[in-house]
């Protein structure tokens, strides 16, 4: 039989990747945990992971349960929340990490008011543009944009961003203005520098339900979003950053949109969370705040 314990010690090894892990992380012994797993493996006649001497990794099999353990566990804290009447209070330090730019302009924000709701909690905010291993680190939540790389991590949709390609008055009256893909081989391009890579980053289109990618020829590049759209206000060439970045430009004329109809397909912008039975109240908290908050990620520009 199925029971409640052997799934909680199946899914936490799908989420550690290696059963000691996940047996320090549910006080037990790596072997009771192996057991555990033999036994659901049996009661499914299915193998859900490969083994090695180092990791475990999820067969088809097991990608498959997994995903129905995280929905059934997530459902089983939500009713034991139910049952007890009360919510804990929000506590202790809540460290979040997301990319820099969305982090500054569109997250920041909500972390101020997040603050002033529950003035107890610290915040650790962490800046980066470089994925990190939310449990290795010990991050509460994490913000990332485009399809999500891990699929042994809760997520949840905030919002979406699309990407702009833009360029000021001033150059465009110099340069002309681009009316096709053919059109940008003439322009100058402020293209931006991949810190993790050290590569430029390829401007993105949708092309006839195709995805385009273009890397065109470049005098300018810099390693910072911020960087990257002054660059272009001040008439350096033509760029492409998230909507967000580049709103207030957009508004004030200092920024023209470029080719809107070949805008590429919206990328979602989401909460990332370990695969953990417990979701602290003070992350929760925080989803809560920005469910509550519905413009605190904008949308697009219209096309």
């Amino acid at each position: 039989m199925a029971t409640l314990q052997s799934l909680i010690a199946f899914a936490e090894s799908a989420k550690r990747g290696n059963f000691a892990a996940a047996a320090r992380e549910l006080a037990c012994t790596p072997s009771t945990l192996a057991k555990a797993v033999a036994r659901l493996e049996a009661h499914f006649g299915v193998r859900l992971f490969h083994r090695t001497t180092r990791q475990v990794t999820l067969t088809d099999d097991g990608e498959r349960l997994f995903a129905h353990c995280r929905r059934v566990l997530a459902e089983l804290e939500r009713l034991q929340e139910e049952a007890s009447g009360t919510r804990l209070a929000p506590s202790g330090t809540l460290r979040i990490d997301m990319p820099v730019s969305l982090g500054r302009m569109v997250v920041l924000p909500l972390l101020a008011r997040f603050m002033h709701a529950h003035p107890t909690v610290g915040i650790d905010a962490r800046f980066t543009d470089l994925y990190v291993d939310l449990i290795k680190d010990g991050v509460d939540v994490a913000i990332r944009t485009g399809p999500l790389r891990d699929s042994s991590l809760i997520a949840r949709r905030l919002g979406s961003q699309e990407l702009l390609l833009f360029a000021s008055p001033a150059y465009l009256e110099r340069a002309g203005r681009p009316r096709s893909l053919a059109d940008l081989r003439k322009h100058t391009a402020v293209l931006f520098r991949v810190p993790s890579s050290g590569r430029e980053r390829p401007w993105n289109f949708r092309l006839r339900r195709r995805n385009v990618n273009v890397l065109p020829a470049s005098q300018v590049k810099v390693d910072q979003g911020d960087a990257l759209v002054q660059a272009a206000v001040q008439g350096m060439g033509i760029g492409q950053v998230p909507h967000y970045m580049v709103s207030a430009e957009l508004r004030s004329g200092a920024l023209v949109e470029l080719l809107p109809a070949l805008r590429p397909a919206p990328m979602p912008i989401s909460a990332v969370m370990p695969s953990s039975r417990l979701i602290p109240q003070r992350v929760r908290a925080l989803l809560e705040l920005i469910e509550a908050t519905p413009e605190a990620f904008p949308a697009p520009p219209p096309r």
